[in-house]
């Protein structure tokens, strides 16, 4: 699939979501129309390789007849292959495109049907190794729900046009890059993030700053054995870094938002990540953390901006805050998450987060964290300030602070790259020019008047651990210098005009027998 045509998927795909949504929210719409992308491509996932797996038999996988035992036995033989290779089962009358030709039919009500169907998925997952991969991965997909319509027959007919529409379309598994549709379905995450106001940055982080992130912590590798989100949203992070390397070896992630950590498992799925290669958990990663005892080559994340968390007294024995004097405030858990992150980063890896820009330089035990991971452990590598208004649903200026725990150098890079960006029409945005930049800045690691510089830790204790970019990156322009001559003589040559025009005017006033004006 060309990028035209991989652009023309995504066009359609957005033109059917925009279209059928109606009066609901996009937001509200976004579970429904990915949760039957994702059915779909389960469907046609499946189709091809019992296909495949049939083929020497002379067995066509959809001409099964599972009323009789014959047809029982070989959808027996077919699921258990199924869920080891693909960690799921459909039967043929459970297939997409079966459903979507009954819905056609005139008086057909699909409703019960379908919730049968995706039910039946997760089911055939358990007791397998991918079950916990798929528990409840439908549970956002409410066909009852009023959103879709007053009445059972207008909830009927849309979903049934759900169905239509995107049975036209071919996926072209068969001879497509796994990757395509997995593109298509992050372009819709993004395009139902941008309509979805403040609540879409809890979910995703703008492909843009991804990009960023993933090649930072990616620099100087071809592979990586592992890559860890703890706010991993619906996964955009996590499969942004798989990009820029040939391989990564397994995903983790955890996630609060039981809707958005459905979306990410979709995600992985779409994509092509086998079931046994990601590790997604849903629950409070500061509260609750679900990877205890890894560590990771590779973090990335772009926690909510100064959340809230317990702080609880017993955390100041926690393996991950103990070391550090100090507890995150409150009321600002930015660092808890920092010092989440660093307990789980290997000794050889390398972590970059996205921090409100106050993280650079609140006071109290914020910065004794700071002064700590710098004095004591010269845990970090560089801050990247990025411009404001990149962010869905929010204007702040934000940095991207980079930390390794096996440094070879002793200062730390700064960079002020506020003005990098192309102004859109609601936000700002940073297009390849400005992302290029912002990377090689940092890769290159040197300086560069009024974008980057390298300060010595010693520096930065003399600033008190305050990391404010201004400090160490003059972005200062001076204003060009005046010559006083030539000004004054300007002003003579002005008033020397002005003298004679007055003559004149007198002059004129004369001859009509008017008083001149003073």
């Amino acid at each position: 699939m060309t990028d035209e045509q991989k652009q023309r998927l995504e066009k359609v795909l957005w033109g059917i979501a925009n279209t059928l949504r109606g009066k609901m929210n996009a937001d509200e719409f976004r579970d429904y129309i990915l949760g039957f992308i994702f059915y779909k491509y389960l469907s046609e996932r499946m189709h091809l390789y019992a296909d495949e797996a049939l083929k020497e038999d002379g067995i066509v996988f959809a001409d099964i007849d599972e009323t009789t035992a014959e047809g029982q036995e070989l959808l027996a033989a077919v699921q258990d292959a199924s869920t080891e290779a693909l960690g799921y089962f459909l039967k043929p009358s459970e297939l997409f495109s079966a459903v979507a030709a009954r819905s056609r039919q005139p008086g057909a009500f699909v409703l019960p049907e379908l919730a049968t169907i995706l039910g039946n998925i997760e089911r055939s997952t358990m007791g397998t190794a991918s079950e916990d991969d798929f528990d409840h991965l439908f549970e956002d997909l409410d066909l009852t729900s009023t959103k879709l319509g007053r009445t059972e027959e207008a909830k009927n007919t849309l979903i049934s046009k759900i169905l239509t529409h995107l049975d036209e379309i071919d996926f072209r598994l068969e001879d497509a890059d796994s990757d395509v549709l997995g593109d298509a379905y992050e372009y819709l995450i993004g395009q139902f993030a941008s309509g979805a106001g403040k609540t879409a940055g809890e979910f995703y982080t703008p492909q843009a700053v991804s990009t960023i992130l993933a090649r930072i912590v990616t620099t100087g590798k071809e592979r990586l054995k592992s890559v860890y989100d703890p706010t991993c949203g619906s996964g955009s992070l996590l499969l942004r870094v798989a990009k820029e390397v040939r391989e990564v070896g397994d995903f983790y992630g955890q996630e609060m938002n039981r809707t958005t950590y459905n979306l990410a498992r979709m995600n992985m799925i779409l994509h092509g990540v086998h079931y046994r290669n990601f590790d997604l958990r849903q629950d409070d990663t500061l509260e609750n953390p679900m990877h205890d005892g890894m560590t990771f080559e590779a973090i990335v994340a772009n926690p909510p901006f100064s959340a809230h968390w317990s702080a609880k007294d017993l955390f100041k024995s926690d393996d991950r805050f103990a070391d550090y004097g100090r507890l995150a405030p409150k009321t600002k858990a930015d660092y808890a998450f920092v010092m989440h992150m660093l307990h789980h980063l290997d000794d050889k890896g390398a972590m970059a987060v996205v921090l409100p820009h106050g993280a650079l330089f609140r006071g109290g035990a914020e910065g004794v964290i700071r002064e700590y991971i710098i004095r004591e452990k010269n845990w970090l590598d560089a801050v990247i300030g990025l411009p404001a208004n990149i962010f869905y649903g929010t204007g702040i200026p934000t940095a991207i602070m980079v930390f390794k725990k096996c440094r070879e150098t002793e200062d730390v890079l700064f960079v002020d790259a506020s003005t990098e960006f192309v102004r859109g029409k609601n936000q700002n945005l940073l297009d390849e020019p400005n992302i290029d930049r912002i990377v090689d800045g940092f890769r290159d690691r040197v300086e560069i008047d009024r974008f980057s510089r390298l300060a010595t830790r010693e520096e930065i204790a003399e600033n008190g651990y305050n990391l404010n970019i201004p400090r160490y990156v003059d972005t200062y322009e001076a204003e060009p210098e005046v010559n006083m001559k030539m000004v004054s003589q300007s002003l003579m040559t002005l008033n020397q005009g002005m003298s004679e025009i007055d003559a004149n005017i007198r002059n004129v006033c004369a001859e009509l027998g008017l008083e001149a004006p003073v």
